[in-house]
Order: C-alpha cells, then sequence, then structure tokens
C-alpha cells in the first residue's frame, strides 16, 4: 500500500542533508514548504496579540517559518523505512526536543505518481 512520509523538520538548516539523503536513496517526487506552527507563532514576542484560533491572513503576517515540512509518497515498504532511517541520521533523535515530527499516512489512491523504472525497483 503506498504511504505518505510526512517530515516537519525543525532546523531548516539540515534541509539540504535530508533532501540529498532521500534523493540518494531513490525518493521521487518530494516536496518542501515552510511552515510555522501555532506554539512558535504564540511565542514571538512581536505577535503577542495573536488570537486564540488565527486566521490564515494572521500567520500569513507573522512572516515567520522556522520549520520545513517534507512530504512524498511512497509504494515500497523497504524504501519507507530507509527515508525514515535516513531522516533519523539527517537530524539526530526524534524523540530528543527541537528535532521534528514525522509520521506516515496510509495513501488508498495516488495519481500523477510516476513509477520507478524497472531497475531501481530491484535495486530498493
Amino acid at each position: 500500500m503506498n504511504q505518505m512520509l510526512i517530515f516537519v523538520l525543525n532546523d531548516i538548516d539540515k534541509s539540504a542533508d535530508l533532501l540529498e539523503a532521500w534523493d540518494t536513496i531513490g525518493a521521487k517526487g518530494v516536496t518542501c514548504i515552510d511552515t510555522t506552527g501555532l506554539g512558535h507563532m504564540r511565542k514571538a514576542a512581536q505577535i503577542g496579540d495573536l488570537p486564540f484560533y488565527p486566521s490564515l491572513i494572521d500567520m500569513l503576517r507573522s512572516g515567520e517559518h522556522p520549520h520545513r515540512t517534507f512530504f512524498t509518497v511512497v509504494d515500497d515498504e523497504v524504501l519507507l523505512e530507509k527515508l525514515i532511517e535516513a531522516a533519523i541520521d539527517a537530524v539526530g533523535d526524534l524523540d530528543a526536543p527541537n528535532t521534528g515530527i514525522l509520521f506516515t499516512v496510509p495513501v488508498n489512491k495516488a495519481y500523477g505518481i510516476a513509477r520507478r523504472p524497472p531497475q531501481e525497483q530491484e535495486e530498493a
């Protein structure tokens, strides 16, 4: 079954290492977006008056993006485990504070995802 691997990385300086490792392993179609968590927005002194349930415009005004979120859909359990190991190698123990959050979500149907060439499937 396809799995979506989602990784919210706290230290954006480690983004290049993570992407390089995932590319070397064989991840296809990794998407990366700058993200901000509500906790970080509330801690920012200049946003002390942020409402409890901020609107999208409130979040955009903050201009703060202390995280980077990566996601990809993986069709192979072995590859999925390798990507998870590479993420941990790149950032350290995910149970340590301020490293990141990694999780997978089952994907029942996926469209527009190119299959890996047969030679890459055999290597994985």
